[in-house]
């Protein structure tokens, strides 16, 4: 018996580097774009992203009828889904200073304008929980209301995505909404066990040992952010394999002041990972030892940028462009792990096989 053929197809807004897109065509699925504002994921997306168009757009300017023309896109389209994975500054818990992200709150909306125009057959919005928290003020009540009001079957939860083959602890709201069948779609968690950080980092890993400030001029990017001499000599008192900033907080040299007679507070900053758990949350700022728990389990230093990648479960030839450190950690932070996406991209291909007639 002949394989079905798939022929499902995808338009990735808020692409960044292409962590979605990467995943959904890992999973068997037709990705024909990528859209995202910032110009510094164009390289990074087309290189890895094979076949697909890198459509560089301001979403508020962006026009239906002009993605419409340009992608060849039909209306009322049951192999078609549309993903719309915004930038999230505004609804994290994370982020503090909400006044440079005020733009991104009303992504989601947008979003919704496109998808009320194509009624696909399938509909993926992933974000962090906090669109959730506040799902009035962000848009996705009512985005919500107008799918179901409009046939779809919707389903969503925050998954952590460690459950689905990703070696990282990191919560996701992720939505999909189906109108080409009568079932709700849910994710089947992967893997029995949790992926660790010694299951993909280390020696045997092909990780050698490096030292801070050490620049990888080849496309590996084992490349490390240099650190000072005091941070130095506060990391060799933080306890090898998951040890925090506490095991210097009674060094009266070492110590900072914005931590005095705070030892419960921020426990994680100088915090380094454990081998045997998955890692905490990729962010942005993950080649910093100040931003989180993002120093080594064992050596001196932060996490180099290929090692931010593949705890992000991006294979070790996905190729980055940027044109600092800095810009290219930002792309891995910012990006859907690709086995989380892959593992989005199998439910709805499942649910549409098995739909199909």
């Amino acid at each position: 018996m002949e394989d079905k053929v798939i022929p499902l197809k995808a338009v990735d807004f808020f692409c960044g580097g292409g962590g979605m897109s990467y995943g959904m065509v890992e999973a068997g699925i037709n990705v024909l774009a990528g859209i995202d504002y910032e110009p510094n994921c164009k390289k990074t997306y087309e290189d890895n992203i094979t076949g697909a168009q890198f459509i560089q757009a301001d979403v508020f300017e962006l026009r239906e009828e002009e993605l419409e023309t340009r992608l060849n896109l039909d209306r009322n389209d049951n192999d078609l889904i549309l993903i719309g994975c915004s930038p999230c500054q505004f609804w994290s818990i994370i982020n503090t200073d909400k006044t440079k992200s005020t733009k991104s709150a009303n992504l989601l909306i947008e979003f919704t304008r496109f998808v009320k125009y194509f009624n696909p057959g399938y509909v993926v919005v992933e974000n962090v929980p906090g669109v959730l928290r506040k799902k009035t003020e962000s848009g996705l009540e009512d985005f919500i209301i107008w799918l179901e009001k409009n046939h779809y079957k919707v389903h969503f939860e925050v998954h952590n995505v460690a459950e689905y083959g990703v070696p990282q602890s990191r919560k996701r709201f992720t939505l999909i909404a189906n109108r080409v069948t009568d079932e709700r779609i849910d994710l089947i968690k992967s893997v029995d066990k949790k992926i660790t950080v010694r299951d993909v980092l280390g020696l045997t890993n092909g990780f050698p040992q490096i030292k801070d400030g050490y620049k990888d001029e080849t496309e590996f990017l084992h490349t490390v952010a240099s650190i000072s001499a005091v941070n130095k000599r506060r990391l060799k008192k933080v306890a090898k394999d998951g040890g925090n900033r506490l095991g210097f907080a009674n060094d009266p040299e070492l110590q900072l002041a914005c931590f005095e007679g705070k030892d419960s507070s921020f426990k994680d900053t100088f915090g380094r990972l454990w081998w045997d758990k998955p890692s905490p949350t990729i962010t942005t700022k993950f080649f910093s030892i100040s931003n989180g728990r993002f120093v080594h389990p064992d050596e001196d230093r932060a996490l180099s940028l290929r090692e931010g990648a593949t705890l992000q479960s991006f294979p070790k030839e996905y190729k980055f462009h940027g044109t600092s450190t800095s810009s290219i950690a930002r792309i891995i932070g910012n990006a859907v792990p690709p086995q989380y996406a892959k593992c989005i991209g199998e439910a709805i291909i499942n649910n549409h096989l098995n739909g199909a007639i």
